[in-house]
């Protein structure tokens, strides 16, 4: 800040022309009206923005001698006083302490001064570097953090533009991979702000700046905020990701796969035949991107390769589609099944293309499915994969609710405060006993809505209530047994019951009418499965013939597995993709219920009682007769964690999947009480009793109400 000298010497000033020459930095000028701006590439919005950066060989234009003798003799004529007031507009900000109509003296010599140096004849090139001026500008030119916004100050205000000074701090490396040494932290005063060079250190609170700042970036624009991300990309010198990264992700949605692998693998200079233009129009050699650890190069072509390949069948290209085929994919050596069944798709109908691939088409959703693929296989410091800062702010999320014993609520937690939830609004106390079965009560199944409840057991009666008041709306009486098993339809229209006679009914749940009846099993039928149509079903049952069946609601069989094992409890996933089923035999068999096929079994070591499939498909859940429940990862097969202390042994006990976001694992057990396991850590949360005498053969959680769960007793009782 320039301020008048006490003693009546002037002060010392530096011009707008005698200020060191900075290097214009490789970021776009704030003035979007300057006609020299470099204008960006037309690259399209992609979940990272790309940042153009000006080549680094440009500078500010410098006066020849004759532009120099022609400003001076413009200087010459014109007045002191308005030459300096325009050129202090310029460079520095006055003081309210001391304004320019205070100091006519020091004007008058200052304006000589600058005459003198108006009609120096030598260029600005041929000047050496002034060590005092340099000195002048680091003691004398330092901005006063108590200056106010007035005429002629740097401050910014409005969207103001930071002057060529100001942009000299900001560091000349992008592409994320370096910070300046200085940085600036603006002071906001009524909507105008003071820039102030400070020292940045390296860590943001232990994490590394540059990776803080980058996911900031990115989180801006996927919230919209482009102008803001800008912004911090112009002020912090960090890229989302490098001009080449954005290229690559662009040849991909394009479709141009030659481009894509150049980028992605490298390529060669120009006159070996390559070449690959990444900015400007320039074709030059290029490395490729940094891969991932333990990233198989082969198997990343193979994608790219095999996307290409399917394009080309769909545009009916058969000739280029078999040269893919032939040269580019078969060369690879990878999965040869795979391979297989990509060559059987030449001879396919092209309106069956898109079914037998299991794939979308160029114009869905395929390119950018194959884009999230690549990504993991590239070094994340280079391609942060989509919606990083999203994903992280989720994790935490998770964290706080795997840690929250009582967590049942389908409230998000706020990020503004640790998430605890109060064990006083658990359920943890029996509120309501209904009392109509005549018998033991082995099943109990809320509908997907929550509005009816149903309940069977060891007689051959299924009550149907209404969870508004718990009247009894319907009494199912058909079956001549026990009834084992009740599953309600996607739409909760239907209900099926699974009987010891040998039968399984449909029902009409408005109606309480049979609709249908199967009756072609030989064995008591134990458990059944709705398809997401709702449209078909399957049973099982422990007959040696016809086990296992797919059925319309005609009452026509649409399929019949070819098993050797009798069936014990069956679920299909949500998602339609997969039938699992259990046998008494200790196996676990899983089906594709897309193409009928078995796509693997798994041979425990002790007997099982029930299953359930997660919301998800993710998970299934199964009871052991050694006292244990196990959650299985249904697409590795693997076991995710074991719920110990329920009592099971020689009854079929079943457990289920509770809490508003299904976090909860609840079970029966045959010492009268029900436990209640956390999924994500497996403690045991709560041992509640309730059933007087027998076994707590089933649990049932509402899925429309976190705080409501059933539990049906062999002392006739279901329990709220």
């Amino acid at each position: 800040m320039w301020k008048p000298s006490r003693s009546g010497t002037p002060a010392a000033i530096v011009l707008a022309d005698e200020g060191p020459r900075y290097h214009q930095t490789p970021i776009i000028p704030d003035d979007p009206t300057n006609p020299n701006s470099p204008s960006p590439p037309n690259f399209p919005t992609t979940s990272a923005p790309f940042i153009y950066s000006t080549p680094p060989t440009l500078r500010p234009p410098l006066l020849d001698q004759s532009s120099s003798e022609t400003g001076a003799t413009a200087r010459a004529g014109t007045s002191p006083s308005t030459e300096l007031t325009n050129r202090r507009r310029r460079r520095r900000s006055i003081s309210s302490e001391g304004e320019v109509g205070d100091q006519p003296s020091d004007l008058t010599n200052i304006g000589e001064s600058l005459q003198n140096e108006a009609g120096s004849s030598r260029s600005l090139s041929e000047r050496p570097p002034s060590r005092k001026r340099r000195r002048f500008m680091s003691e004398r030119m330092r901005l006063d953090p108590d200056s106010s916004t007035s005429n002629g100050s740097r401050h910014q205000s409005n969207g103001s533009t930071h002057s060529s000074l100001h942009k000299g701090l900001y560091s000349t490396t992008t592409n994320g991979h370096s910070s300046p040494p200085l940085g600036t932290s603006s002071l906001f005063r009524n909507g105008s702000s003071s820039t102030i060079p400070i020292a940045k250190a390296p860590s943001f609170f232990g994490h590394d700046r540059e990776e803080v700042t980058r996911l900031i970036i990115q989180g801006l624009t996927d919230l919209g905020y482009h102008a803001s991300a800008d912004r911090l990309s112009q002020e912090s010198g960090y890229e989302v990701e490098s001009p080449t990264v954005a290229a690559f992700r662009y040849a991909v949605l394009q479709g141009d796969w030659r481009e894509a692998e150049s980028l992605l693998f490298g390529s060669l200079p120009v006159e070996d035949g390559g070449g690959v233009s990444v900015s400007n129009g320039e074709s030059r050699h290029y490395e490729g991107l940094k891969f991932a650890d333990g990233a198989d190069q082969d198997e990343l072509k193979f994608c790219l390769r095999e996307q290409k390949y399917l394009e080309l069948l769909e545009q009916g290209d058969l000739s280029n589609a078999l040269q893919v085929l032939r040269h580019e994919l078969t060369p690879l050596h990878q999965d040869i099944g795979k391979l297989h069944k990509l060559s059987s798709l030449i001879v396919c109908r092209h309106e069956d293309l898109k079914t037998n691939a299991k794939w979308d088409g160029a114009r869905g959703r395929s390119r950018r499915l194959l884009l999230q693929e690549l990504s993991k296989s590239i070094s994340p410091s280079v391609m942060i994969p989509e919606h990083r800062l999203a994903v992280l702010l989720n994790q935490l999320k998770q964290n706080q609710i795997s840690k929250c014993l009582y967590h049942n609520s389908s409230t998000s937690p706020s990020l503004f405060s640790d998430h605890m939830c109060d064990r006083g609004q658990f359920p943890l106390r029996t509120v309501l006993e209904l009392s109509h079965n005549a018998g033991e009560v082995w099943f109990v199944a809320f509908s997907h809505n929550g509005h009816r409840l149903a309940t069977s057991g060891q007689d051959s009666a299924v009550i149907i209530y209404d969870t508004s008041t718990f009247h009894v709306r319907f009494t199912l009486r058909a079956h001549t047994s026990h009834v084992a098993y009740v599953t309600w339809s996607p739409d909760d229209s239907k209900l099926i019951t699974c009987s010891h006679d040998f039968k399984a009914r449909v029902w009409d749940s408005e109606t309480g009418r049979c609709i249908l009846t199967i009756d072609r099993h030989t064995e008591p039928v134990t458990t059944a499965a709705w398809a997401p149509d709702g449209e078909t079903f399957v049973t099982g049952s422990l007959g040696r013939q016809s086990q296992l069946c797919l059925w319309h609601l005609n009452g026509r069989s649409a399929y019949s597995w070819q098993t050797d094992y009798r069936i014990q409890d069956c679920a299909i996933s949500p998602d339609g993709q997969r039938l699992v089923t259990i046998s008494p035999n200790m196996q676990i068999f899983v089906y594709n219920f897309v193409t009928r096929e078995e796509e693997y079994s798994i041979l425990l070591k002790t007997k099982m009682t029930s299953l359930s499939i997660s919301r998800d498909s993710r998970y299934m859940l199964i009871n052991m007769t050694d006292n244990e429940v196990q959650l299985i990862d249904i697409e590795t097969a693997e076991i995710v964690r074991r719920f110990l202390g329920q009592k099971q042994g020689d009854f079929v006990i079943r457990s289920s999947f509770g809490g508003a976001d299904e976090n909860l694992i609840i079970s029966g057990s045959e010492d009268s009480k029900v436990y209640i396991w956390h999924k994500e850590n497996g403690t045991l949360i709560e041992t509640l009793e309730g059933h007087l005498t027998g076994c707590v053969n089933g649990v049932a959680w509402n899925p429309a109400n976190p705080c409501m769960f059933a539990s049906a007793g062999d002392d006739r009782k279901v329990r709220m």
